[in-house]
């Protein structure tokens, strides 16, 4: 006799031999591909917070991040070229830390003159400080960019191509659901099954990258750098 069978109620209850695969999620696994992803989405743009890593392609260059970005701003790691550094966001005031090597390398690398005495000296005062980014220089959209919830969202967790539902599995201990493009071609996002149903993990359409995403709503602290920490070189970069 089944144990969940209930007697003596209006008519009976008996035992399913499947179990319901939606049953203690959030429901979203019923819907269409296009709901799926039209209710991730919203529910990313409503988060306060959000960490973002891996590897994103955009015209013909590959980056590795590792952000945390909110509304106000964004702090974490970047490396292109095979270099590393560090940006920080407050409102509109940004900023770059880097070691000496990043300051010097470029100018080597584009067949520039040799940094002399003087240049590794120089880049020697900027290692480890935070260089104020000032909004005149053409870096700065790029590179605020990286810091910037919605700039970075925006786009990434669209599908292209006909949208379909496939698979179920984790991500991070996290149930989630796959919804494709495409049949992939379009992109690959995971969308959470528990609690609200949040992108975790985003496979970019032609070959564009692979991303985490993780501590949605998490705050994190965000505060611009002491005076003794940064250097402000006025309107433009110094060249690197």
């Amino acid at each position: 006799m089944c144990a969940g069978l209930v007697l003596g109620v209006t008519g009976l209850t008996g035992c399913s031999s499947e179990e319901d695969p939606d049953a203690g999620t959030n429901g979203i696994g019923k819907l269409s591909a296009a709901k799926i992803q039209s209710k991730s989405r919203a529910a990313a743009d409503a988060a306060p917070a959000v960490r973002l890593s891996g590897t994103l392609v955009s015209k013909g260059h590959t980056y590795k991040l590792d952000m945390r970005l909110k509304g106000e701003g964004g702090t974490g790691s970047v490396t292109s070229k095979g270099e590393t550094f560090q940006l920080l966001r407050v409102g509109k005031q940004l900023f770059l830390k880097a070691d000496s090597a990043f300051w010097t390398h470029e100018e080597a690398k584009s067949g520039g003159e040799k940094p002399g005495k003087a240049d590794d000296q120089a880049a020697a005062k900027l290692d480890g400080k935070y260089v104020k980014v000032p909004e005149e220089d053409a870096s700065y959209q790029q590179l605020s960019g990286f810091t910037d919830k919605d700039v970075l969202l925006e786009g990434m967790l669209t599908l292209h191509g006909a949208l379909a539902a496939g698979d179920r599995g984790t991500i991070d201990g996290n149930p989630s659901i796959e919804i494709t493009g495409d049949k992939g071609a379009g992109g690959t996002l995971e969308v959470s099954l528990e609690g609200k149903p949040y992108p975790l993990r985003l496979e970019r359409a032609g070959d564009a990258g692979t991303l985490r995403l993780s501590d949605w709503g998490r705050d994190f602290p965000l505060s611009e750098p002491d005076e003794d920490e940064m250097v402000d070189y006025g309107e433009q970069l110094p060249d690197s």
